[in-house]
């Protein structure tokens, strides 16, 4: 286990077939893409996210939530709470969330942008969301600490 004393994250865009995972520090506050997981369900989601939390160093871990555009919880963002609970409890380790509305569209564009092409785009559309959503994250964290007189 490799021992740090700035906070490190692992961001995750929850998906009905995949989990877009991205990690991140509060001392940098930049948000790097990891991978893609495939969904197989219940345990063995969160046996998977285990893993990439252990191999990130992560100390917390940020979902993103999936609102409605008018801001409130639908059945989609219902779920990815049940996740995000059921991965505290087994992975004891705190759960935050962050707007995602936007996220994978943002991600789309940054792709397209970029020319990738469709197939890679596909594969990596999900960890790009995470990422955005991680950031997304840090940057609220980073203004709040300024908010507050904090580095």
């Amino acid at each position: 286990m490799v021992h740090h004393t700035v906070m490190r994250y692992l961001g995750l865009d929850v998906g009905s077939k995949t989990i877009g995972l991205a990690v991140g520090d509060a001392d940098s506050a930049v948000a790097t893409p990891l991978s893609t997981l495939e969904r197989h369900g219940g345990a063995r989601d969160i046996e998977a996210v285990r893993t990439a939390a252990a191999e990130a160093g992560a100390d917390a871990l940020v979902l993103g939530l999936p609102l409605t555009m008018e801001g409130s919880e639908g059945l989609m963002a219902r779920r990815v709470r049940r996740f995000g609970d059921a991965l505290a409890a087994a992975l004891e380790l705190p759960v935050h969330y962050a707007d995602e509305r936007f996220s994978t569209v943002a991600a789309e564009r940054a792709l397209l942008e970029a020319d990738v092409s469709r197939a890679r785009r596909k594969q990596v559309v999900d960890h790009v969301a995470a990422t955005l959503i991680l950031q997304t994250f840090l940057d609220a964290a980073r203004a709040a600490a300024a908010a507050r007189g904090q580095p």
